[in-house]
């Protein structure tokens, strides 16, 4: 069932609000942002770069080969495809993210700003010489080029994923679609040219919304100018002007007054060499391997994930109210009429429990062509806690798959198994069966751990005492000190990235 505008008029109110979705922006895989204004927020590519899903990979693809294909042309001196390539670009305001200051308007790339890009670029010579590899390099030796702009071009050229992704969010909340609507350019990596083409997508008050996942929305980027500047190339330059390759100059700088042997500061190598975008640009380019290793140095770090705290500052939301969610859980009736409501719980409880973890759920997935489907499933984007645990230790887990049984008595030994054939090696053997209660508890775990020990992969059972035992932990690990006494098991530290609860039913698999 499609959820109708509840807000009419052009008001600015939350996504959420407009389509009556009853949800807070904890328990939202998408940014939950203004349909009228703009979150001050922004895309970063090199959050992309580790999402290891097919949506992610998709969006990776795209951004490699559109921006070889811009770096391929400025080389060649092709300034004719370079413009082609960057004019194309339009102004993404259907995300409504980045800067503009109330109404979402043309803050970002319109037809001049991606001509005049393409100049800039053309004549660029960290492009030419090869210091330019990435899009986000151009923020730190194009002018005019910042995270703003680095924001509104990966939107541009993941326009695509983009549109799929809010496809499959509407499905989710029921939003309703508008048939016909124009996609804008999007970038086809197979014949490295734009196209357009007419979708369906959400037009709140007549103005085309695209939703993007918060697992790639930063309130800054990744690669930072200042970041690279005061601790990697000024270090540089303190050194060599000690080593007396630029004395004189110190010198000068100091108005003559002798200090022989004294190091100089970074304000001093500040007047010295300058700190503008182009002061930086000329001296990278004469030390072209500073740069370089910064680069691969940022590769090898993970972007920090939006917090609940940080979502619930850009969207002026609150953070996610943990026991509310687990009592819409345990307060649903069993059986099958409301199989579907305990379905959707279980989803906005996991989803903000077990985020920046598992994110992009996807429900009543199809797996082999359609043939088989399950409740939910999410990708595994953990970089530390429990499902970090499970990559460690060699159990596929790039997708965590999840069973919803609303039943009022005990599953049983053909839910196990309906679980278990759901994974693969490739996509995943993990699962969690979310169910309401056990009769005998002991017996249905031995019956997991069968299934483990026959390779036929890991499955978790939570019943809704299990599912109370997480929120508590969860609870704990926000209100949790560094001077409170530490938890009973060390190993395990209180954060929301783990649940020992989770671990100690992996070691009974184990055991």
């Amino acid at each position: 069932m499609m959820h109708v505008p509840t807000v009419a008029g052009g008001a600015a109110v939350k996504v959420s609000e407009y389509y009556g979705i009853n949800r807070k922006q904890g328990s939202l895989d998408f940014i939950d942002v203004d349909t009228v204004n703009d979150v001050r927020a922004y895309v970063d590519p090199s959050a992309i770069r580790y999402l290891q899903d097919d949506w992610g990979m998709e969006c990776m693809r795209m951004l490699t080969t559109f921006f070889d294909t811009v770096l391929d042309s400025v080389r060649m001196g092709d300034k004719r495809r370079t413009s082609e390539l960057l004019s194309r670009l339009s102004e993404p305001n259907e995300t409504h993210l980045g800067i503009s200051r109330g109404k979402s308007a043309g803050r970002g790339f319109g037809k001049q700003m991606g001509e005049d890009f393409a100049e800039k670029l053309a004549a660029s010579e960290a492009a030419k010489s090869g210091l330019i590899e990435d899009l986000e390099d151009t923020a730190f030796f194009i002018g005019g080029v910042d995270k703003d702009i680095v924001s509104d071009v990966t939107t541009n050229i993941i326009r695509g994923p983009l549109i799929a992704y809010t496809q499959q969010m509407a499905s989710m909340f029921g939003i309703d679609l508008v048939e016909g609507v124009d996609s804008g350019p999007v970038w086809n990596p197979d014949s490295l040219e734009w196209e357009h083409d007419f979708v369906s997508l959400p037009v709140p008050d007549g103005n085309k919304l695209l939703l993007v996942p918060k697992a790639i929305v930063r309130r800054d980027m990744h690669m930072s100018r200042g970041e690279y500047y005061r601790h990697h190339l000024s270090p540089v330059l303190q050194s060599e002007v000690a080593g007396g390759a630029a004395r004189r100059l110190l010198d000068t700088v100091r108005e003559g007054k002798k200090q022989a042997g004294s190091y100089p500061t970074k304000k001093e190598i500040q007047r010295m060499f300058g700190s503008t975008k182009p002061d930086i640009t000329r001296e990278t380019l004469k030390r072209p391997t500073i740069y370089q290793n910064y680069r691969e140095l940022k590769k090898k770090i993970r972007p920090t994930p939006l917090s609940h705290n940080d979502m619930a500052d850009l969207a002026e939301a609150s953070v996610p109210d943990f026991e509310a969610l687990l009592k819409a859980v345990v307060e649903t009736p069993t059986g099958f009429d409301n199989a579907t409501a305990y379905h959707k719980a279980v989803e906005a409880l996991f989803t903000a429990l077990f985020y920046p973890s598992l994110i992009m759920p996807e429900m009543e997935e199809e797996l082999h062509e359609g043939r088989k489907r399950v409740d939910l499933s999410y990708t595994n984007n953990a970089t530390d806690g429990f499902f970090k645990f499970l990559v460690r230790h060699k159990v596929p887990a790039k997708y965590i798959y999840v069973e919803c049984k609303n039943y009022g008595s005990d599953v049983k030994n053909p839910e196990l198994d309906q679980l278990s054939s759901r994974f693969s090696p490739l996509r995943g053997k993990f699962g969690i069966l979310a169910c309401r209660r056990f009769q005998d508890k002991d017996l249905f775990l031995r019956r997991c751990r069968d299934t483990a020990l026959d390779r036929r992969g890991f499955i978790v059972p939570l019943d809704d005492e299990d599912l109370k035992t997480l929120v508590e932990d969860a609870i704990h690990a926000v209100n949790w000190k560094p001077s409170d006494p530490p938890p009973e098991e060390p190993e395990i530290p209180p954060n929301l990235a783990d649940f020992p609860l989770l671990h100690n039913r992996m070691r009974y698999l184990h055991s």
